[in-house]
This record gives structure tokens, C-alpha cells and sequence, in this order.
């Protein structure tokens, strides 16, 4: 058996016809980072636009500046969104004071995590433009993803699916109970 035989990764697929395909992503973006609050590009803003519609959306926290929600396709149960209200495709397009409460909804939104579901660790991090795995590129958000020991197994890589082991409903309610007993 030769060492690619033995290999247990994914092999290459060459497929140069998508380049034109990839290329053409950028000026859509452009376009929508230059009218950033034109229609809604995404789920995110059309929340944020409708606070009436928080608890079928999942949102578990809401306040001038943003919001913390679950994640519709969790990586995880439990796997948390942080989204300001203000739509923009990169961190740096924020100025300072709307970074800083964008950190500090990511801050509650780890705290909300920790106090609520015990996890033995969290990954927390930003997907910033379609090539670095943006689901939502014109609406920069952070995602709180509480992680457990054995939470990858073997169905993620023999069957390549992720159990998620709550309901969003289950998960929302157990959120806002915690988010609840934090408040003074």
C-alpha cells in the first residue's frame, strides 16, 4: 500500500472551471460593503430589524447596539451568534466604540455559555469574507462555540454528520434562564 493509499484525508479535486466562479464573488461583495443598510443581505440584519420576532429567531439577548442569538446550524449545542445591529462586512469597518461592544456582547455571550452549559472549552472567533468561511459576509458576527471532549467522534468521520443534542427551542429557553439569574 503506498503512503496515499494509507492516507485518511480528503484527496485534491481539481476543478479549474470554478476560478471563474470564485472571481466573481468579489465584486458582489464589494458592491454590498459599499451600500452595507440597502435591502437586507442577511438573516442577521432582518433580526435585528424585527425585535417582535426575537424569541421564534432564538435571539437571548438584545440591546442598543446588538445581539446575541443561537445559531440556526450549530457546529455544536448551544453554539452561539454575536451580531451588532449595524451591518458590516469587516471588523475594521466598525470604529472603536462599536468594537468594543461588539466585544462586550461576546464577552456576555461566553459568560451566557460558561454559566449555562458547563462546556469543557469554547472556541470564539470571526469568519471574515466568503474565502475565510463567511456564511454571512456583508454582517460581521462572532461565534461562541461551547466544546466538550469527544463532541467530534467517529460519525463526524465515518459518517461526516454532527449530532446536536438539544433542540433550539430546549437551548433558547435554557439561555434566557441563565441570562435571567445574571441580571442585577
Amino acid at each position: 500500500m503506498t503512503a496515499r493509499e494509507e492516507s485518511h484525508g480528503p484527496r485534491s479535486l481539481h476543478a479549474p472551471w470554478r476560478q471563474q466562479y470564485l472571481e466573481s464573488l468579489g465584486p458582489a461583495e464589494a458592491a454590498a460593503r459599499a451600500k452595507p443598510n440597502s435591502e437586507s443581505t442577511s438573516f442577521l440584519l432582518d433580526y435585528w430589524q424585527h425585535p417582535e420576532r426575537d424569541e421564534q429567531n432564538h435571539v437571548i439577548v438584545r440591546n442598543q447596539h446588538g445581539m446575541i442569538l443561537l445559531n440556526a446550524f450549530p457546529y455544536t449545542g448551544g453554539h452561539l451568534l454575536v451580531a451588532l445591529g449595524d451591518p458590516r462586512p469587516a471588523l475594521l469597518d466598525y470604529n472603536a466604540e462599536q468594537r468594543a461592544e461588539l466585544w462586550k456582547l461576546t464577552d456576555l455571550a461566553a459568560e451566557l455559555a460558561q454559566r449555562t452549559l458547563q462546556p469543557q472549552g469554547l472556541n470564539i472567533g470571526i469568519n471574515q469574507g466568503r474565502a475565510a468561511g463567511a456564511g454571512v459576509p456583508t454582517h460581521l458576527h462572532v461565534h461562541v462555540v461551547p466544546r466538550w471532549s469527544g463532541d467530534v467522534n467517529f460519525i463526524n468521520v465515518v459518517g461526516e454528520v454532527r449530532i446536536i443534542s438539544a433542540s433550539l427551542d430546549v437551548m433558547a429557553k435554557r439561555y434566557r434562564k441563565a441570562h435571567q439569574s445574571m441580571r442585577p
